[in-house]
């Protein structure tokens, strides 16, 4: 067996996200969120389900920490709920809330976690939806200000910040196809609703710049690994429009490349431009720290000229888990390497990684083997990219517990611990105690 070693100082944990584990919906004056709205429209999430309540973490946000101690690891990345601290998005601030994260971060420390802030995971103020959301640009000044508020009050204790959480899922899935909040479906509006996005998060660089708090700021985003189907010219540049149309729409303009001009083409030929002003892009391109990258598969590409983006995903040639997306673990590797090379090698971060494994306990025991065998695989791969020259300095393991899955509700099971979410105990699965001492060699057996 071989054993592969980490870099030393390279940094283990988990990450989370407010809405799907804090609960406490209604309470201590938090404002609505287009979540809170999403998941009480009936049909819209699997069972029924909502965050009303989800993993209580709002109270039994301690015990949570303690647990994380217990299991090693080293850094925690959470995310503010925006309507928590600013009820209605802009204006009153809720000191209720912002004392949440204050006891949050103060515990975190005091158990030798080291915590990293994500702004915005999926969950807008309601108030500023009925303004027009992302959609409308004044929500990018109004992101900076929420952001300059969180700098003030945490930065003397927090120093990774993370802007946005998937800006190309809460753009496409929650405006394009509908699938997620606030379950939009329009062209025009999910190109707006890209570019604010995109200015948002460099308003919010900028603005960490001038706080002058010390630490580190940069993005995430969901990311896929892309492969030709075959080794057909015409495969391999469809492969290019899909990461197009995914990694560089995103990325790009950050690092100062701007939009892909097969993108433009696409949105400006069905009446719905990209509303880019003067200066934009160099707000957007506003110097980073890091990137922060989140990945669970691959997907094969062939071309596909009936369809306007040119391609399409092909046949899956792998096994499929729960969520529908193959059991790829060199696909972590592989974007690793592809990213390092598009953007000039940046500081990674692997801000999401895991498994949906729906495994339940027998006689208390939870033999996530599938959940265990693909995160020593997505570890060795990403081992392999670290010896190739990708500069990776942590990985965060998608989730602590299971949560609030967003559409499919409490259906899908991503967490090292289990939730029993009747009586919302936690419950160590064999991937926790893997995961315990992976961080504790520094270390996997490939």
């Amino acid at each position: 067996m071989t054993v592969l070693t980490f870099p030393e100082g390279f940094q283990w944990g988990t990450a989370s996200a407010s809405y799907q584990i804090e609960g406490a919906a209604f309470e201590d004056d938090r404002g609505l969120s287009i979540w809170d709205t999403f998941t009480h429209q009936p049909g819209r999430v699997y069972g029924g389900d909502n965050g009303d309540v989800a993993c209580d973490h709002y109270h039994r946000m301690e015990q949570d920490v303690a647990l994380m101690a217990e299991l090693g690891h080293q850094i925690y990345r959470f995310s503010v709920s925006w309507s928590r601290v600013i009820p209605f998005g802009t204006g009153a601030v809720n000191e209720k809330g912002l004392d949440f994260y204050d006891r949050l971060v103060d515990t975190l420390l005091a158990h030798n976690i080291q915590p990293a802030v994500t702004l915005y995971h999926w969950d807008l103020p309601q108030a500023l939806q009925d303004l027009g959301g992302w959609a409308n640009r004044s929500i990018a000044d109004a992101f900076a200000e929420y952001a300059n508020l969180m700098y003030k009050r945490l930065g003397d204790r927090v120093t990774r910040w993370i802007t946005l959480n998937e800006p190309i899922i809460f753009t496409m899935m929650g405006h394009r196809t509908g699938v997620l909040a606030p379950g939009i479906r329009d062209l025009g509006i999910t190109a707006k609703t890209i570019h604010h996005a995109l200015l948002a998060h460099g308003k919010a660089v900028q603005a960490f710049r001038a706080s002058g708090v010390a630490g580190e700021i940069g993005i995430t985003n969901a990311n896929t690994s892309y492969e030709p189907a075959d080794d057909s010219p015409e495969t391999l540049r469809a492969t290019e429009l899909a990461r197009d149309f995914d990694s560089r729409l995103f990325h790009g303009p950050v690092y100062g490349k701007g939009y892909p001009e097969s993108v433009l083409r696409y949105y400006e030929s069905r009446g719905a431009p990209l509303p880019a002003q003067a200066g934009d892009t160099e707000v957007i391109a506003a110097p980073t720290d890091f990137l922060g990258v989140n990945l669970y598969s691959r997907q094969r590409i062939e071309p596909d000229d009936g369809r306007g983006v040119g391609f399409r995903p092909a046949r899956p040639a792998l096994p499929l888990l729960p969520m529908g997306y193959e059991a790829a673990p060199h696909s972590l590797g592989d974007f690793v390497r592809w990213v390092t090379k598009e953007y000039n090698r940046p500081k990674i971060y692997i801000t999401e990684n895991g498994v949906c494994d729906n495994t339940e306990p027998v006689n208390g025991v939870i033999d996530d083997h599938v959940r265990m065998d693909l995160l020593r695989g997505f570890l060795a791969g990403l081992h392999g990219a670290i010896q190739d020259g990708a500069d990776v300095r942590a990985y965060y393991q998608w989730s602590l517990y299971d949560n609030f899955e967003w559409a499919f509700g409490y259906s899908k099971r991503f967490g090292i611990v289990y939730t029993d979410f009747e009586t919302l105990e936690r419950i160590p699965k064999k991937s926790a105690a893997l995961y315990s001492e992976i961080i504790r060699r520094n270390a996997v057996d490939a």
